[in-house]
């Protein structure tokens, strides 16, 4: 790619961005939340068409790629950081959707289907029934389906945007995998990601880019990571926040006794067993474990959003019976959920209207007060520096990053005094993430009480102050900051310490 523009109407996304990726090579795309990472692979991919500027691919002269379709047929696949797949198909229709193999008939081949599907599921690792709904999977498998979907293409290149945000290390360790096995076939690998400790294990290249400009490519094995956040950013950040010290004489706001589900499984979750917690006033309590550990089972019990057999829920030393979210925020949690855009967010909404969902009774009971609203979200887009040149604009155009602060701002409105975070910086870049843990710790000073529910276990030693590990629907083990590791969190995780 040489030479990229894009213009969109009052933003200049891409300015003559350069990109060469060589057979068989993992190539990194790296910058921060709209830097133009997402713009120029959807050029690449035939989304959007150039401004101006030239394509050269795979020994072709200059190409002009009109559509999603004829980038498939050249030989470029693309994995959405936001899925796109049909919820009411099966995981095999899904991987073939529009290609399904046919008969002799013109029907569509079910066999062949099955068969095709399981074969390229194997390859990723996976012991999923491709005859299963795509609804029945969890959200890391929905993801790896998708990866599965580009692999059918048989691509010369496949681009990957943030393809492990919702996999856990063993889902990860099995992609990488495949990565490696496709660069053995002279595939191309496009690889955007705010880990950057995925860029250092399997990219031989990074390109850089910010604000629309690229910065540099570097060699990978020739840098660092402090340099490489030096050139997307244009500073430093710093990682190392100073431990903070809970008064011993913190009251307990929330305490958690024997919390079970009934007997018998849910199709798709984990059975809580036995549950026992408790948070200070001042504390962030992450919650580490794997995928499938019952962190989000726990989480949604707590905000009422999935009933509960058994335990007692303590807020304030006071039993409460919390069997809906209204109960709960009645009773001062809140609950920011993993996935912003389904759960979060009302994308065909104003960043205002979003920060005022959850409290709109404090902008006219009986009359609606649009000025009042507007100026508490304007407050809010400059405290927690939103992106945009107004509190009107609809949420949907915003970067990740900045969907997330609409809805942090949301819950801060709000103003609960237990907020439970599920995966806070999941798919945003180092400089919100950095800002994001630095409000939450603000948040706790001011006396809230904060759980972290994290799949990086980075993020879970930055910002807690005590680590709850969960492991097949159990707390696992419970510790300080000050003595945990990456590797006892791991090994907690992993293995089952009830036996």
């Amino acid at each position: 790619m040489t030479g990229i523009h894009k213009r969109f109407p009052g933003v200049h996304a891409l300015k003559g961005v350069d990109l060469t990726v060589d057979y068989g090579e993992v190539h990194a795309v790296v910058g921060e939340n709209g830097a133009g990472k997402s713009t120029l692979m959807l050029v690449l991919a035939g989304v959007y068409q150039p401004d101006s500027g030239s394509i050269h691919f795979n020994g072709h002269q200059a190409v002009s790629i009109r559509s999603e379709r004829h980038a498939q047929e050249l030989g470029i696949a693309i994995v959405y950081q936001e899925r796109s797949l049909f919820s009411n198909l099966s995981v095999a229709e899904n991987i073939y959707a529009g290609r399904q193999p046919l008969n002799r008939f013109g029907s569509i081949d079910t066999d062949a289907l099955t068969r095709q599907s399981r074969d390229l599921l194997a390859h990723l690792e996976l012991e999923i029934d491709p005859r299963l709904p795509l609804d029945h999977l969890s959200f890391a498998h929905q993801q790896m389906v998708e990866v599965a979907k580009a692999l059918s293409l048989n691509a010369k290149l496949l681009i990957l945007d943030e393809p492990t945000a919702a996999l856990t290390r063993v889902e990860t360790e099995a992609l990488f995998r495949v990565i490696q096995r496709l660069q053995s076939q002279s595939v191309g690998v496009i690889y955007i990601s705010h880990r950057l400790d995925e860029i250092f294990q399997i990219a031989r290249h990074a390109t850089v880019l910010k604000d629309g400009e690229k910065q540099g490519t570097l060699e990978v094995e020739k840098t660092t990571p402090r340099e490489l956040v030096r050139m997307m950013v244009g500073r430093e950040m710093l990682y190392d926040f100073q431990a903070r010290t809970i008064p011993a004489d913190a009251p307990t706001l929330l305490q958690v006794t024997n919390l079970s589900d009934p007997p018998g499984d849910v199709p798709g979750e984990v059975r809580l067993r036995d549950i026992n917690l408790s948070l200070r006033r001042g504390e962030i309590l992450a919650i580490a474990g794997l995928e499938g550990s019952g962190r989000d089972e726990l989480a949604l019990s707590l905000f009422g959003a999935r009933p509960l057999a058994s335990g007692t829920i303590c807020v304030e030393g006071q039993p409460q019976a919390i069997r809906s979210p209204y109960d709960a925020i009645q009773h001062g949690i809140g609950y920011l959920p993993p996935d912003r855009k389904e759960s979060g967010l009302f994308l065909e909404m104003a960043i205002s209207d979003n920060i005022a969902s959850g409290s709109l009774g404090r902008f006219g009971r009986w009359w609606w007060s649009e000025s009042r609203r507007d100026q508490t979200a304007e407050q809010y887009r400059q405290q927690l520096q939103i992106a945009s040149p107004t509190v009107q604009r609809l949420v949907q155009t915003l970067s990740g990053g900045n969907q997330q602060k609409v809805v942090l701002s949301k819950w801060l409105l709000v103003d609960p005094q237990i907020l439970i975070v599920n995966e806070p910086t999941r798919g945003i870049d180092v400089s919100v993430k950095v800002e994001v843990h630095r409000l939450l710790r603000q948040l706790a000073d001011e006396g809230k009480a904060i759980i972290v529910i994290s799949s990086e276990l980075p993020e879970v030693l930055a910002v807690a102050d005590t680590i709850a590990v969960m492991r097949a629907g159990r707390i696992a083990g419970q510790m300080p900051r000050a003595e945990a590791s990456e590797e006892q969190i791991m090994t907690l995780a992993s293995f089952d310490t009830h036996h």
